[in-house]
């Protein structure tokens, strides 16, 4: 009986009208479900669910929303029931390869001319980390993206810099121009002084240094406070 329950989970043992992955081979990747989707990243169910069902009831408690469940860990997955650390940890790698690719596309972009541009690029960088991370969007004298790094990475609520990381590579890639970011996982655009206090910081050795600071974004998920649109530099 376990054996039967065990395999009834499988999908290679579903019928084929049901199979995601031959749905997909058959009528491409646009009709499947974001159920099936997840279904093929996690290749099986549990005893009392296939992969799709589990896959919606994952989806789900993230609103059916990718971006929320990108927030999920190892351990918010592993507690459905059918996906062990191998599961979440294969979920996980998808959702990150998904983030990545949007972070290259945006990349692709000839000039930053707005706050907005570099504050989608940075949402989608850091906007749904459970961290608090610093990041620097180096730019060439036409404001096109030299490369975008991370400087530092701290816990929920603050995050340290070094100054001098910032300046280092500044001058290693040649940069003119540089934007701050960094992400509140509290939700609260709302800068700090301590916000507020490194920017002054940064601004005026950059200065020195004949490198412009653009702007200094703050992200969440879905919203951003710029620093150049409030007049704060």
């Amino acid at each position: 009986m376990t054996d039967y329950l065990e395999n009834k989970s499988s999908i290679k043992n579903w019928n084929e009208d049901d199979r995601p992955r031959e749905k997909l081979a058959l009528k491409g990747r646009s009709s499947l479900s974001d159920a099936e989707l997840l279904a093929i990243i996690m290749g099986s169910g549990n005893r009392d669910e296939s992969a799709v069902e589990l896959a919606k009831r994952i989806l789900k408690s993230a609103n059916n929303n990718w971006n929320e469940l990108a927030k999920f860990t190892i351990q918010d997955l592993s507690k459905f029931k059918g996906v062990g650390e191998a599961k979440a940890i294969s979920i996980i790698t998808a959702l990150e390869i998904g983030r990545r690719r949007n972070s290259q596309e945006a990349l692709e972009r000839e000039k930053i001319t707005s706050s907005h541009e570099a504050a989608i690029i940075m949402q989608q960088q850091i906007g749904d980390l459970p961290n608090e991370e610093f990041w620097v969007m180096f730019l060439n004298q036409g404001n096109k993206i030299i490369k975008t790094e991370q400087i530092s990475r701290g816990g929920i609520t603050q995050t340290s810099v070094d100054v001098r990381v910032i300046f280092k590579r500044s001058l290693e890639l040649m940069a003119t121009a540089i934007i701050l970011s960094h992400n509140h996982p509290s939700g609260n655009l709302t800068p700090s002084e301590a916000d507020k206090s490194i920017t002054r910081k940064i601004k005026e050795g950059a200065t020195l240094l004949d490198i412009q600071v653009i702007d200094h974004i703050i992200v969440t998920q879905k919203e951003y406070y710029s620093f150049a649109d409030k007049g704060l530099i």
